[in-house]
């Protein structure tokens, strides 16, 4: 994948995100998907230099959980959602958004 590769738009439609890419490529992620992928340390955990991975205790996702409330861009190369329970910790990149959306 190219390093500069790099988000153009995205948009939300009723539960789904929407995103397209500088290669004309596109993504379409279920919300409720998106959410339980998310991949910051709290969520997916951390690894440390053993491969030994440490997660906060899981979070009970409510119907707001799935809710997104806003969304920030992180350079061109990921978005942040702000989900209706409080959560915004996760970056999704480039990457992991294609991922997601196959």
């Amino acid at each position: 994948m190219s390093n500069d590769l790099s988000i153009k738009e995205y948009e939300i439609i009723n539960d789904l995100l929407l995103v397209s890419f500088t290669d004309r490529t596109e993504a379409v992620i279920p919300l409720k998907k998106l959410r339980t992928m998310c991949p910051c340390a709290s969520c997916a955990g951390e690894t440390d230099a053993l491969g030994n991975v440490y997660k906060d205790t899981p979070q009970i996702l409510k119907d707001n959980s799935f809710d997104i409330k806003g969304m920030q861009p992180v350079g061109y190369y990921g978005i942040r959602p702000f989900w209706g329970d409080g959560h915004n910790t996760g970056i999704f990149t480039v990457e992991l958004l294609k991922e997601l959306s196959q």
